[in-house]
């Protein structure tokens, strides 16, 4: 195992996960007034609307997929699905997810290039970040010919261990050595975007996540003063 695999596989992890957190922190706690997402709605809102849903939906669904497919050890599943049955389950969920998010990413890129007025609002890295997602969903999508012909779901246990050991800090890349190269550039590009995540505009996700907390809030008790009637709301 050559000394550069080692690193962007049992080192790299790390300090991306560590300037994901801490840098996010930070952000919020000195940059408050950049923590959201700038608004371009009133400029060709159409294009804005179709592209921003397919994005976010595909976008979410490969998330929340990639985390419990990687996350979740092989004897959970183990007695309902076989690892080659969940591997082409994942090519199939996650190659209609990734089309799917394609498509909005695409939309979004096409409208913010093209559209002076748009360009003029944007930030530099508005742009770039949307073209490294875009890169992302390329690679993501050129893995799947590769993963359909390792049909025994030899590389989804490879990934699977590999990252479970990085959350429990037991690192060891031994497993992705066959891998070929698509899968590899994959996970470091995917690294470097938690890596780059604080940075940039996409911080404004731990904003949505943060709404669910509304669903545990309790309820407000609001007292009409001239009618006296009570109310309950969220």
């Amino acid at each position: 195992m050559s000394l550069l695999h080692s690193f962007f596989f049992q080192v790299y992890p790390y300090i991306c996960l560590s300037v994901f957190l801490m840098g996010s922190l930070a952000r919020f706690d000195r940059d408050q007034y950049t923590w959201k997402s700038d608004s371009s709605q009133l400029l060709r809102h159409g294009q804005l609307r179709w592209g921003s849903n397919l994005f976010h939906g595909g976008i979410l669904f490969l998330f929340f997929g990639h985390a419990i497919g990687l996350l979740t050890p092989h004897w959970v599943y183990e007695p309902f699905i076989s690892p080659a049955q969940k591997q082409l389950l994942a090519v199939v969920a996650g190659g209609v997810a990734g089309a799917v998010c394609f498509v909005g990413l695409t939309l979004l890129l096409h409208r913010r290039i093209t559209d002076p007025r748009i360009r003029l609002t944007s930030h530099r890295t508005d742009l770039f970040i949307l073209i490294v997602l875009w890169g992302q969903l390329v690679l993501g999508l050129v893995t799947l010919p590769y993963s359909l012909g390792h049909g025994d779901g030899s590389v989804m246990l490879a990934l699977s261990d590999w990252a479970q050991r990085i959350v429990s800090f037991r690192p060891d890349a031994t497993g992705l050595l066959p891998l070929s190269w698509p899968y590899k550039v994959h996970l470091i590009l995917g690294m470097t975007i938690f890596l780059l995540f604080p940075f940039s505009r996409l911080v404004h996700v731990w904003s949505g996540f943060g709404t669910l907390a509304y669903l545990l809030r309790p309820y407000q008790l609001v007292r009409s003063r001239r009618l006296g009637l009570v109310s309950r709301r969220r």
